[in-house]
């Protein structure tokens, strides 16, 4: 049975097939893999997804609505209740992953999904990383010059041997800093939420780019920020829609925006100088901060601009980290930042961990040194190239869009049809993927889906992603 795919309801089992349903869905909304007001399959739908009649989900259904986990609306279907009881009896087995339907359940599925079958990861796949260069790093670090850094707290401010590396790498975006103005983190979520508690107080207005990165939006919310959406633009002018960002920042007086300027996550936008100029011209006439996340830039050319390279790091905080390029287990991000904010950045980290660690900052300042770290991202930039190109022959073969043309690990591909609803039937298939309402702020539902360049080749899941799509038109047809 394909990763991700469903058992079979158990005709003949203690729990009828209704229970056995009705337990499925709960499981569900438990875990917040269906939010509330999300719509569930018609009882036809249902009926032929579980092979079971309509009878039996009509049973489930009414279950689950005497649980107070669902409600009903006159011509419309039924949809997850807000408020969620205890809900019906355990099935008879435990049950499998299900669809990522908010912020938690994606990042539950990064970690548990299978990349041969994912085409919505959100990273590369382990084999495309440089095991050896992990390894020749972990072995220096067991000699003399490194021997320090594996008995003591570390430097607060993040290994200066790292700092300094960081310098150079900076430099090469054209970013010019020094290591007193660089802060390593524990990865760049870490510095993300640094900033968060930090510099922003609950009740402030973010400005956001909606789609955008879902767990950001769950940190900022669950921390009491308003957040003020900025549509992403199209084929015309990549980035963030400065007209409406602008109408946004005049009526709301927004205390920061938080974006991604380079190799966008989901769109795989980035930013062109005169988007980046004017970007700058409205912080200083609205008076907000940019926090720039780079967590990808490894994967895209240097010469691409940074907004912390245009503005000196003076309303700009720069982010990065390296889990997309040289391994996620290590978590080691970093911040660079003005002088006045790094001293209250470091504060928050002495109260949130003292340190981060100083073993693997020196491994990755190991990684970084004489160059290997970008010969190792310039062989992904290669590969993933060549992937980009199988998988845009691909969707063109089997007669889909892209909102943007496609580059980094990213394509923001047009389906056509609601991609929350086609994320069910493709899992139940073996396939994961991240449709467009888990990158909108408020959850809206479109015909968009991230797709992954390097875990997306394989020519079957285009095939049944033609073949979920064309099911899914021709009930909707009517």
């Amino acid at each position: 049975m394909p990763p991700g795919t469903h058992p079979p309801l158990l005709r003949g089992a203690s729990l009828p097939l209704a229970g056995q349903l009705a337990e499925r869905y709960a499981q569900r909304i438990r875990e917040r893999l269906l939010l509330p007001g999300a719509r569930l399959p018609s009882v036809r739908d249902c009926a032929r997804q579980n092979g079971v009649s309509p009878h039996t989900v009509v049973a489930a259904y009414d279950q689950l609505q005497a649980a107070g986990l669902l409600e009903a609306r006159s011509q419309r279907g039924f949809f997850v209740r807000e408020s969620r009881p205890a809900a019906v009896r355990p099935a008879a087995q435990p049950l499998p992953r299900q669809a990522p339907m908010d912020a938690t359940a994606l990042i539950r599925g990064m970690f548990e999904a299978d990349a041969a079958r994912s085409p919505g990861l959100g990273t590369l796949p382990g084999d495309w990383l440089d095991a050896a260069l992990l390894q020749s790093a972990l072995r220096r670090l067991n000699t003399a010059d490194a021997q320090g850094v594996q008995v003591g707290y570390g430097d607060p401010s993040g290994d200066l041997r790292l700092r300094t590396a960081l310098v150079q790498r900076l430099g090469d975006l054209g970013i010019h800093t020094s290591p007193a103005q660089l802060l390593t983190t524990h990865g760049a979520t870490h510095a993300l939420d640094l900033i968060i508690r930090t510099q922003l107080q609950p009740g402030d207005a973010v400005l956001i780019d909606d789609p955008g990165w879902a767990v950001m939006f769950a940190r900022l919310t669950q921390a009491g920020i308003r957040l003020l959406p900025v549509p992403r633009a199209g084929h015309g002018t990549p980035g963030p829609d400065l007209d409406v960002l602008a109408a946004l920042a005049a009526e709301h007086a927004p205390r920061a925006y938080l974006t991604v300027s380079v190799l966008h996550n989901p769109t795989g936008h980035s930013i062109n100088l005169a988007t980046a100029h004017r970007l700058l011209r409205l912080a200083d006439e609205h008076d907000f901060f940019i926090v720039e996340d780079d967590s990808y830039g490894f994967l895209a050319p240097e010469h691409l601009p940074r907004l912390a390279a245009l503005d000196g790091l003076r309303r700009v905080t720069y982010v990065a980290g390296f889990s997309k390029v040289l391994t996620p287990a290590w978590r080691v991000g970093y911040l660079a930042t003005s002088p006045e904010r790094l001293h209250a950045l470091t504060d928050t980290k002495l109260l949130d961990g003292l340190t981060s660690s100083p073993v693997m900052e020196r491994a990755v300042a190991l990684c970084l040194e004489q160059g290997r770290l970008r010969r190792h991202a310039q062989r992904l930039r290669e590969r993933l190239a060549t992937a980009r190109q199988r998988v845009t022959a691909l969707a063109n073969r089997q007669g889909f869009a892209w909102a943007a043309p496609p580059d980094g690990l990213f394509g923001w591909l047009d389906v056509g049809v609601d991609t929350e609803r086609l994320a069910q039937p493709l899992l139940d298939a073996g396939w994961l993927t991240a449709p467009g309402a888990l990158f909108s702020a408020t959850r809206r539902p479109g015909s968009l889906m991230r797709i992954n360049m390097a875990t997306s080749q394989d020519p079957a899941f285009w095939r049944a992603l033609r073949g979920a799509v064309d099911a899914l038109a021709g009930r909707a047809a009517p």
